[in-house]
């Protein structure tokens, strides 16, 4: 016997939309775009709103798409999805790879992927729309698709400052997913922290350069950053707890043109994840006074240069609202395929600005989109307390890309059955 749950009748139609919603979704990730460019997947979404009769309006935050739907009184529930793509070169070897390239943000030429799987997530969030609109006389209430640009670099503020509270309906409850390289079926969240704070630094060493052959007639900017390099990696393992949670990357070091100049500066990029606002200050104090600190010890003949890079906070998931939309995705999906994470992943994310800008409660989730083959021999709590294998590819890697079958149907029914207690 069929169970009938509240998300049932919205996903009548569902089986027979598929083939198109994966033609979709493997059209999008051989056209990726940048952060901010994505005008193709804007257009492309857009028009796929208003085919299926939502109220469209573009260019919200620069690129973004939002959709309205009204089918009765009721609460109002916003879902989103991101639609930036990343600067890297795919090595998936699907026969959809991306071989698209683009100028970045510095004015660079930069292979582009869907390397985060936020290609998936438009196809869902269309799926999704288009079963509201095909069974509209089976719920009330008003739904808001949010298609936000930039989610790697920051988008969900531009939309709130492009006056997104007072054009949109108002929503009661937020609500988004994220793909993660988890077997397809398998659903996890948690109350409260779900995902890291994150802040950028951007930092300009100052040298003094010369001829390589002559290094005592010099400050060298090379050795200088090598050196903060290696002291940041003290400040998570030396100064947060062993309870607590941070990381410190460095992402990149410029510096020099040639093997014998040493060069006037050298530029360091450095991420830091953080869960609590204590440690994220910490922290930032640290890898600041480090810094500084090797620079002075150096000799640099100037001050570094510290410039603050776009910054998320963490995401947090409202308790009691995350109770619900467990105990509905359980139902749509299995319980015993929803699981609670032990701890937040060191992720980022902006989704949680919608919530806190509305004052509405928000919930995320992360859905599986990896080949269970892959995964034939680990126990799902297992990848809970020990995380992912090393073979298998994890969001930002070349090799990443979730199957589309059956990860789209998870998605879409996802997204529909948390949807679907508020618009009952």
């Amino acid at each position: 016997m069929t169970t009938i749950t509240p998300v049932t009748p919205l996903l009548t139609g569902l089986a027979e939309r598929l083939p198109a919603l994966r033609d979709l979704y493997e059209d999008l990730h051989a056209h990726p775009e940048l952060s901010f460019q994505e005008v193709r997947t804007a257009g492309a979404v857009a028009a796929r709103l208003r085919e299926q009769g939502w109220e469209v309006t573009e260019g919200v935050g620069g690129t973004g798409v939002v959709g309205v739907l009204t089918g009765g009184e009721g609460p109002v529930v916003l879902l989103r999805a991101d639609m930036d793509a990343l600067p890297v070169r795919e090595e998936t070897g699907l026969p959809y790879a991306s071989t698209v390239r683009a100028v970045d943000g510095h004015g660079n030429e930069v292979p582009v992927m869907h390397a985060c799987g936020h290609d998936m997530h438009v196809t869902c969030l269309l799926g999704a729309t288009a079963q509201l609109a095909e069974n509209r006389e089976h719920w009330s209430g008003t739904v808001v698709a949010v298609f936000q640009p930039a989610e790697e670099i920051g988008g969900a503020p531009k939309m709130i400052e492009d006056g997104f509270l007072d054009r949109f309906p108002r929503a009661d409850v937020c609500l988004a997913q994220h793909v993660m390289p988890a077997p397809v079926g398998f659903i996890a969240t948690r109350p409260g922290p779900l995902m890291s704070a994150s802040d950028g630094l951007r930092v300009l060493l100052h040298g003094r350069g010369g001829h390589g052959s002559a290094p005592e007639l010099t400050v060298d900017p090379v050795v200088m950053a090598a050196a903060i390099v290696m002291r940041l990696q003290t400040v998570v393992s030396r100064e947060v707890g062993g309870t607590q949670t941070a990381v410190v990357t460095v992402g990149s070091i410029h510096s020099g043109t040639k093997e014998n100049i040493i060069p006037d500066t050298a530029e360091m990029l450095i991420n830091i994840r953080s869960t609590t606002p204590a440690v994220r200050d910490r922290v930032l104090a640290s890898v600041e006074r480090i810094i500084r600190a090797e620079a002075a010890a150096s000799g640099a003949p100037k001050d570094p240069e510290m410039t603050r890079l776009p910054s998320f906070p963490v995401t947090n998931n409202d308790a009691e609202t995350t109770a619900v939309v467990t105990a509905a995705l359980g139902d749509a999906l299995g319980a015993d395929r929803v699981m609670t994470l032990p701890q937040p992943f060191t992720g980022s994310e902006d989704f949680g600005v919608f919530g806190t800008a509305l004052g509405a409660p928000s919930v995320m989730w992360h859905f599986g989109g990896a080949d269970p083959a892959l995964f034939q021999d680990i126990d799902p709590d297992d990848l809970l307390e020990n995380g992912l294998p090393a073979t298998i590819p994890a969001n930002h890697s070349p090799r990443y890309a979730p199957v589309p079958d059956p990860t789209i149907e998870v998605g879409v029914t996802a997204l529909l059955a948390a949807a679907a207690h508020w618009l009952r």
